[in-house]
């Protein structure tokens, strides 16, 4: 019987934090998972195999998704968050999908999302309450579902050239619906008594 495996190619500089000191972060996802990473650290191959004691075939995609957000400039304590929590998600926004292959725009459009001195990326992250990676031609989101679709939205508006102060309100708009839709959850056990 095959082993289920999958295949994830990630940047050669990426590598190494994929592994981590003392193969600790290789280690940990390997535990934690029930997988096992094969690292070609020259091309950047990482194959994923499914352990056979492993009973649930999706920690293959959990930790495919692992893989893949420190591939995409994640350090692995933030990458960690796939791990521990399983209704994170991994979002990934090629910018090449918006203006094609021109490194001066990526890099114009990676500024934007990124602001002075990361401002803009430090407001996603805290009224999203998710983690923002600007990396090569791509911009990752790691965050609950929700939050990290918020913070989606926003990073595209950015992109499509929204001025920062709409869509800071569209942030905090959506902050404010997420906190009002956590508190209504906390009142419906307590109206039947």
């Amino acid at each position: 019987m095959a082993v289920p495996s999958t295949f994830v190619k990630i940047p050669r500089n990426r590598v190494g934090p994929l592994i981590g000191p003392n193969a600790s972060t290789k280690e940990l996802i390997e535990k934690k998972l029930g997988v096992s990473l094969n690292i070609d650290s020259e091309s950047g191959d990482v194959k994923i195999n499914l352990a056979p004691e492993t009973a649930d075939p999706s920690m293959l995609f959990r930790a495919k998704e692992t893989v893949m957000a420190v591939g995409r400039g994640f350090s692995p304590e933030k990458a960690r968050r796939l791990l521990d929590d399983v209704e994170s998600v991994l979002i990934i926004i090629d910018l090449r999908n918006f203006v094609g292959k021109s490194e001066s725009d990526i890099k114009r459009l990676s500024g934007r999302v990124i602001g002075k001195e990361g401002k803009t990326r430090r407001i996603i992250e805290e009224l999203t309450d998710t983690f923002v990676s600007v990396y090569g031609h791509t911009i990752s989101v790691i965050g609950l579902m929700e939050e990290a679709e918020i913070a989606r939205q926003a990073i595209e508006m950015f992109i499509r050239g929204r001025l920062h102060n709409s869509v800071y309100r569209f942030l905090h708009t959506k902050r404010r619906e997420l906190k009002k839709k956590k508190i209504e959850l906390w009142k419906k056990p307590y109206e039947k008594i």
